[in-house]
């Protein structure tokens, strides 16, 4: 069966009372800078309850950026700038992800089993791609689109994990860039003088279209300048340190705006 009415398709997913598939901050924003942030929420849809894992599990990274919503809506008030969260956890599509990659909807992540996502027919895969990764993107495009005629910078936020298969991360942040190294090659200028931080270029993670899905769709396809900035969540877990770190990159953009936008 094929879904076409999306009325029907959010009913068949969400109840009437939970939040949408995205959320957007200060939409009217009159800086030169727009934020996404795709992995901002773990929550799950009731009706597909807890997807077999623990409230520790979705918690965790392999349920979404923890700290970096924290630090975008920061960042979009220091901004001026319009900011578009995602709505769900990204256990259930991940919308940072090209469809139809495995890790669209993992059956598991980082070597946890997601039993909710195994098995899937096609029309349950179906329905979280109508009712919460299109809408998503639905919402960065129709923004963009808003802006046609204002100059537009495109940051996307997220965080990482200080260890991996056991190795430490030596990196605060990352700088991440795809085809158009330009904005990230300003703002790396800037932090790589900072003695107070390590910065990752093009680490832990460089933008890859194959995998990737916003930057490349929404600002490489529109010509935008745009960077995807990793931070690392032990530098972000409290509200403490989300402030920190948003006034750092707050300073560090206003730094580049100007050569950015005329470059």
């Amino acid at each position: 069966m094929t879904i076409t009415d999306n009325t029907e398709a959010v009913m068949l997913l969400l109840e009437p009372e939970e939040p949408p598939a995205f959320e957007i901050v200060n939409a009217r924003g009159g800086g030169s800078a727009v934020l996404v942030c795709d992995h901002a929420s773990n929550r799950v849809p009731r009706q597909l309850g807890s997807l077999g894992l623990n409230p520790a599990q979705l918690a965790e990274h392999i349920g979404w950026d923890p700290g970096a919503a924290d630090v975008a809506r920061r960042l979009a008030v220091h901004l001026d700038a319009p900011l578009v969260l995602s709505g769900y956890s990204r256990l259930i599509i991940d919308c940072n992800r090209q469809l139809g990659r495995a890790d669209s909807i993992p059956q598991q992540s980082a070597g946890v089993p997601v039993p909710g996502n195994c098995g899937l027919a096609s029309k349950e895969k179906e329905l979280r791609r109508k009712v919460l990764f299109e809408p998503y993107h639905r919402a960065i495009g129709n923004l963009l689109a808003s802006r046609a005629n204002r100059p537009t910078l495109l940051l996307s936020i997220h965080s990482f994990t200080p260890v991996l298969a056991g190795i430490a991360r030596p990196w605060h942040l990352g700088i991440s860039n795809g085809r158009d190294r330009r904005l990230a090659a300003l703002l790396l200028s800037v932090l790589v003088h900072d003695v107070e931080i390590v910065v990752g270029d093009n680490q832990p993670y460089p933008i890859d279209a194959s995998v990737d899905y916003t930057l490349p769709v929404h600002a490489e396809a529109r010509g935008l300048l745009n960077v995807m900035i990793e931070l690392r969540q032990d530098g972000i877990a409290t509200t403490a340190g989300a402030a920190v770190w948003a006034e750092r990159l707050a300073r560090a953009y206003r730094r580049i705006e100007t050569e950015a936008l005329n470059g």
